[in-house]
């Protein structure tokens, strides 16, 4: 790939990047000088389940991978404990040192369904934030004024409306920035959110006489509804350890709108490939649907395989276009003893088959009316329900569970 290309792949779906003639003297030098660049990610361990929205930044740094580079990941184990006070109304809750390894695992385990692990340097931030003295935090605090603090909108507000900010909260951007001190970083990546802190590393770099990192910033990708930022909390995410039948088709419900983005900031596509697309979309050569049921394959085939996301296409015609059940519904065997002379409480079925996480979640199911027994629609979630061998018990659209008695 030649400079101009490697440039034009970079930037692809990129929000801001400070600077780029500072980018492309380091992708130079570092070609001149065969050494790879260091690409820096900070991750504070604090929702451990990757969304598609994570993987945003993740599929930025595998291209960096790919063109030879060094990704280091820094596991936040140490600034977790204080919590990332960005977007902030409120002071944080602290986390324990058990929560924050726990949930470092499960990135650790995650990231590397993105990331080649043998580009790939974790680290976590207390190897060098916890061997700090009092005299360092000193130093280290006394590169930043309370004023420039300030200026943080989230802060700001909180000055403002004389809402409590601790002080360990202004710690938390100066010890992610001393990270990029700690590991010379010549790149970090982030969202758009996370600027303030970013630019912070810049800074600090400077000041400990290092080379300042390049900060480039993705954007924040829609969730499924299409307004808010995607948030498992929200309910409008497509989680990448989901099913592919799953992933298929939460991907073919979100806005025709946010096709082009979704194509840019969660696929492998080039943006040749995607300008043909956009192309084809405006001169009426291509229609919407098969361009989202394509988006939807290509975001399957990323985390499940090829087979995998042919088979979650099958399943979804069967579903969607044909009014047919998929294939391969899972078998839950209920042992008859569950039942009584007037059969089962449809939430304890739904729980029992796992098709709903809680009883909660599972009557909110049947009051919607996204249950449905034997193709029997279910509105009433105190009901006890009948079964037997082989009956279809569906949740939503894409859940389905074969009922085997024992």
């Amino acid at each position: 790939m030649g400079f101009e290309e490697e440039m034009k792949m970079i930037k692809k779906g990129v929000a801001e990047i400070i600077t780029e003639e500072e980018l492309k003297k380091k992708l130079e030098q570092s070609k001149n000088k065969k050494k790879p660049l260091r690409i820096k990610l900070g991750l504070d361990p604090t929702a451990p389940d990757i969304h598609l929205g994570h993987t945003v930044v993740l599929r930025k740094l595998k291209q960096f991978q790919d063109m030879g580079h060094q990704v280091v990941l820094v596991i936040g184990d140490f600034t977790g404990m204080i919590g990332d006070p960005t977007g902030k109304s409120a002071t944080r809750k602290q986390l324990t040192k058990e929560e924050v390894k726990e949930n470092a695992k499960t990135y650790e385990k995650q990231v590397f369904k993105i990331l080649d692990p043998g580009k790939t340097e974790i680290r976590f931030n207390s190897e060098w934030l916890s061997k700090m003295n009092f005299e360092d935090i000193i130093k280290l605090s006394s590169k930043y004024t309370v004023a420039r603090m300030l200026e943080r909108d989230d802060f700001h507000k909180r000055f403002i409306e004389n809402l409590p900010i601790s002080i360990h909260e202004f710690f938390y951007p100066l010890m992610q920035g001393y990270d990029s001190v700690a590991l010379n970083a010549d790149i970090e990546f982030g969202g758009m959110d996370q600027k303030f802190n970013i630019l912070i590393g810049r800074m600090l770099q400077r000041e400990y006489g290092q080379e300042s990192q390049v900060a480039i910033f993705m954007p924040i990708l829609e969730g499924l509804d299409g307004v808010k930022k995607m948030s498992k909390s929200l309910g409008n995410y497509i989680g990448i350890n989901e099913s592919p039948d799953e992933i298929y088709g939460k991907t073919m419900s979100i806005p025709d709108e946010l096709m082009l983005r979704y194509y840019e900031l969660t696929t492998d596509l080039s943006p040749e490939q995607i300008d043909k697309i956009r192309e084809g979309l405006k001169n009426g050569s291509m229609h919407p649907r098969d361009v989202k049921m394509m988006l939807a394959r290509e975001i399957v085939k990323l985390y499940h395989g090829d087979e995998a996301a042919l088979k979650a296409e099958e399943n979804f015609k069967k579903i969607f276009q044909k009014r047919e059940l998929p294939q391969d519904i899972k078998e839950v065997v209920i042992d008859s003893k569950e039942l009584d002379e007037e059969g089962i409480w449809i939430v304890k079925l739904l729980s029992l088959t796992d098709l709903a996480p809680t009883n909660s979640e599972a009557k909110r199911l049947v009051e919607q009316g996204a249950v449905k027994l034997n193709d029997e629609r279910i509105n009433n979630p105190t009901l006890n329900v009948m079964i037997k061998n082989g009956y279809i018990l569906q949740a939503g659209k894409r859940k389905f569970a074969k009922i085997l008695l024992k």
